[in-house]
C-alpha cells in the first residue's frame, strides 16, 4: 500500500490516506463506512501494527473501488504532506554510505579517503521536515553552500533492540524518499547536526509504501534533479552498509521504536562533490525520487526573515 498524510482543504486537520493512482482514501472514514475504528495518523496506523494493516487491508478489499460518499477523494483536490508530519525523534542520517560518495567527499569535504569500517551516524531534529511541494529555506546569513543528497528512508514499524541482521527488516514498516539537505559550510569541528539539521533540511514523501511492496529494499534505482538537470542517480545495492546492518547497528546500542526514521545515505553527486562546485539558491526547483515509491519536488526559497 501506498499510505499518506494529506489535507483536503486549507484548513483541514491531516489525514491519513491510501493512494490508489489518481484516489485518496481516507483510512478512518473508509473504516467507520464499514463499522469498523482505525487510526486517522501515519503514527496511528503504525502503533497499531500487523493487524491495523490487516484491518485496512480487509476494508480496501471489501470496499473494491466502491467507496462511501465522503471517504475517498481526486488526488488532485489535496494536498499531501509530509508522511509523518512530527516525527517523535530525531531523523537516524547515515553519512559516507556509498562508495563513490566516499571518494567525492574525501577530495571535496575533508572527510576520509577510507571506507567507514561502522556506519557514520548523525541526526536530523523533526523541525527538519517538510512534505511535498514545500520550500527548503536558504538563509543567507549562514549558509552558502546549501547541497542535496537523495535517500531511501526507512520507517520503523516494531520496537528493534539489538537485533540481528538476519532480523532487522521484519521490524521495517516501509520506505519513502528524502532529501537530506546539507548546509556544507555549517560543519562544526566534525559535527554534522547543524549542517544537516537546521529547519526545512529534511523533505519527505510523497507517501510511506508498506514494506511487503518492497520485499528487497537493496534493489532501487534513485536519482535527483536539480532545475531539471540530473544530479544523482544510482541504486540501493551500492550501499556500503545495507538497510538490515544499518537496523542492527543502530539498535545495538539505540532501541529503534515505531515511527522511527533513517534516512539510509546518499550516492555521489553531490555538489559539494562536483567540479567546479554547485550549491542549490533561491528559485532552485530540486526533484528526487526513488523507484516503487513516488517522486517530491522542492522549490528552494528565501529564509524567512524573524
Amino acid at each position: 500500500m501506498k499510505l499518506v498524510t494529506y489535507r483536503a482543504h486549507v484548513e483541514g486537520a491531516a489525514r491519513l490516506g491510501v493512494l490508489l493512482d489518481d484516489l485518496v482514501v481516507d483510512v478512518a472514514a473508509l473504516a467507520d463506512s464499514m463499522g469498523e475504528v482505525l487510526p486517522d495518523t501515519m503514527l496511528g496506523l503504525i502503533d497499531a501494527g500487523r493487524p491495523g494493516l490487516a484491518l485496512l487491508r480487509a476494508c480496501l478489499d471489501e470496499a473494491d473501488g466502491d467507496f462511501a460518499p465522503g471517504s475517498a477523494t481526486a488526488l488532485a483536490n489535496v494536498t499531501l504532506l509530509a508522511p509523518i508530519p512530527r516525527p517523535r525523534k530525531n531523523i537516524f542520517g547515515i553519512g559516507l554510505n556509498y562508495v563513490e560518495h566516499v571518494a567525492e567527499s574525501a577530495a571535496s569535504l575533508d572527510t576520509s579517503k577510507d571506507l567507514p569500517k561502522q556506519p557514520v551516524i548523525f541526526s536530523k531534529p523533526p523541525t527538519t521536515v517538510i512534505g511535498p511541494g514545500q520550500g527548503i529555506e536558504h538563509n543567507a546569513k549562514i549558509t552558502q553552500q546549501l547541497d542535496w543528497e537523495v535517500e531511501l528512508a526507512v520507517i520503523i514499524g516494531t520496537t528493534a533492540r539489538r537485533v540481528t541482521r538476519e532480523t532487522a527488516l521484519a521490524h521495517v514498516f516501509g520506505y519513502s524518499v528524502m532529501i537530506d539537505v546539507s548546509a556544507r559550510d555549517n560543519r562544526r569541528a566534525g559535527q554534522w547536526i547543524f549542517s544537516k539539521g537546521q529547519d526545512t533540511y529534511a523533505p519527505f514523501g510523497p507517501c510511506i509504501v508498506t514494506a511487503d511492496e518492497i520485499p528487497d529494499p537493496q534493489v532501487l534505482d534513485l536519482w535527483l534533479t536539480v532545475n531539471g538537470v540530473e544530479k544523482q542517480r544510482s541504486n540501493t545495492r551500492h550501499m556500503l552498509f545495507k538497510v538490515d546492518t544499518l537496523i542492527s547497528d543502530i539498535s545495538s546500542g539505540i532501541t529503534l521504536e515505531p515511527g522511527d526514521i533513517i534516512a539510509s545515505g546518499t550516492p555521489e553527486g553531490v555538489g559539494a562533490g562536483r567540479t567546479p562546485q554547485e550549491w542549490m539558491w533561491p528559485g532552485d526547483v530540486v526533484v528526487a525520487s526513488v523507484e516503487g515509491i513516488g517522486t517530491i519536488r522542492h522549490p528552494v526559497v528565501n529564509a524567512t526573515p524573524d
